[in-house]
Parts: structure tokens; sequence; C-alpha cells
């Protein structure tokens, strides 16, 4: 008979499962040779580690809590799922469709709901990302989703730079607060 090693203790009895003659202690036995003898429930650790490992938020339990980084192998329905389990805000901003700064900075606006005045420019958009927001009151936290950020000659590399710039500006100054901050984005 082949049994698992989880099912027996060290001295090869088994704990998982109850016999009648295992039951029965001699009246000098020891309440802990009863106790190890008495039926044992299944262990509950196996069920809380699988809950754990599954689900969204286990896709932010690897990703430091204060960072800017490429969106990668997350999915964004997983990462909004996880924003909200953790009760965390979820800001989205799809840029795929925007070629130049100015219309980059309009999805963004667009995607966290800032007036257009608060991202015409960098300086503007760093303001609204931090003393903005943080003067609206106690913030549980971010999952921040930049998806489709241009490669063009009128977006080039300095200009996404610039931007990640900022954004790694707005992570640090939460950091600072204590909030959590995690930035995802992707290029097109």
């Amino acid at each position: 008979m082949m049994t698992n090693i989880s099912e027996n203790n060290l001295y090869g009895q088994s704990v998982l499962g109850s016999s009648s003659s295992s039951a029965t202690a001699t009246a000098g036995a020891s309440s802990a040779a009863t106790q190890a003898a008495s039926p044992k429930p299944t262990s509950t650790w196996r069920a809380a580690l699988a809950a754990r490992e599954a689900g969204p938020t286990a896709a932010l339990r690897a990703v430091r809590t204060n960072i800017v980084q490429s969106i990668r192998a997350f999915r964004t329905d997983d990462l909004m799922e996880a924003a909200g389990e953790l009760g965390q805000h979820f800001i989205y901003a799809s840029c795929s469709h925007a070629l130049t700064k100015s219309e980059v900075l309009e999805a963004i606006a667009n995607g966290f709901h800032f007036p257009r005045q608060q991202a015409k420019n960098f300086d503007n958009l760093l303001d609204s990302l931090t003393t903005l927001v943080d003067r609206s009151g106690p913030q549980p936290g971010f999952v921040i989703v930049l998806e489709g950020l241009p490669c063009t000659h009128k977006f080039d590399k300095e200009a996404r730079e610039t931007l990640l710039d900022v954004f790694r500006d707005a992570v640090e100054f939460w950091a600072d607060r204590r909030v959590s901050c995690r930035i995802f984005y992707s290029f097109a």
C-alpha cells in the first residue's frame, strides 16, 4: 500500500485516517498519545495556500508597492480586479490612438478624469498626480495602467522617458506618504 508521507507522523503512524485499534488507548497512555491517535481534520493550510496563490491579488504580490514597470506578463483585467480586492484605485489610460505629446497628455487626462488644463505639460501632470490628489484626502493606493504609449517621431524615446520620469516622481511622492502606487505601462 502506497502512503503519502504527509499522512504519517515521524514514526509511520497514521495521523489522518482513523482506525478502531488506534483510537482505543490503554489506561496508562498520556493525553498526548490519545490526541495523536484520534482522527484529525484535514489541514486547511493547503486550501489557504491554494486560495492565496490563485486570484488576481497574486499578480501584485510579486510587485513592489511603489514602482513604475512594463506591464509584461500582467493582464489589465487582472490588475483591475486585484486593485479592487485590495481596495485601491485603478486608473487606466489608453494612449494607443495618440501620436504626439499633447495627444498622449490628453489621453492620460481623460483616463484619469483630470481637467484638461491640468495635463497640458509634464509639470502640470505631476502636480495633478501628486498634490491635487493628495489634497482630496487620504488615499488607499493606486494601480495605474498606461497602455499603448506611442513610438512615433513626434513622441520619441526622450518624450517617453520624460513621461515615465514624471510617473516615477509621482511614485516617490506617494512612497513618502506610505501609499502604494504601482504603475504599469506598455508601448504601442
